[in-house]
């Protein structure tokens, strides 16, 4: 009978091939955390444009909307000023608040220019009851 060489020795797991699978595991979860990262990042941004854009879109509809109104708004707005000036004017008057009417010929009067005001003297300072000891003690000893 023959004898054959075992196989099984190399498939055998000892504590290198551990240490190395688990480098490689960490190797793998490394790069695929910072592609995550990445992805999620481009992702972000390419949220934030749609949003940015969408918004700008909004406001310029909301200008030209706004821009139509004042069109359709200003002629209105100034039959409606004249007819409430119209109307507005005799009840004013009744009230005795009648509108000013300015008067051509006459110069408005000019007030007298002021004269300035005298400047006074700055009042001294009342000095610390410390100050005031130190030169009753100074003045003693001459």
């Amino acid at each position: 009978m023959a004898v054959g060489k075992s196989t099984s020795k190399g498939k055998q797991t000892n504590l290198r091939h551990l240490w190395l699978a688990s480098l490689g595991a960490t190797v793998v979860t490394r790069r695929s955390a910072r592609e995550a990262g990445a992805r999620a990042i481009s992702e972000a941004r390419r949220l934030r444009d749609r949003a940015v854009g969408m918004v700008d879109d909004a406001a310029a509809i909301a200008r030209g909307g706004l821009a139509t109104v004042r069109e359709q708004a200003a002629p209105m707005l100034g039959q409606v000023a004249a007819r409430v000036g119209r109307g507005l004017a005799p009840v004013l008057e009744r009230v005795g608040r009648a509108p000013k009417k300015s008067v051509a010929g006459k110069p408005k009067a000019r007030r007298a220019a002021r004269k300035p005001a005298a400047r006074k003297k700055p009042t001294p300072r009342p000095t610390s009851a410390r100050k005031q000891a130190e030169r009753r003690v100074a003045g003693k000893g001459r």
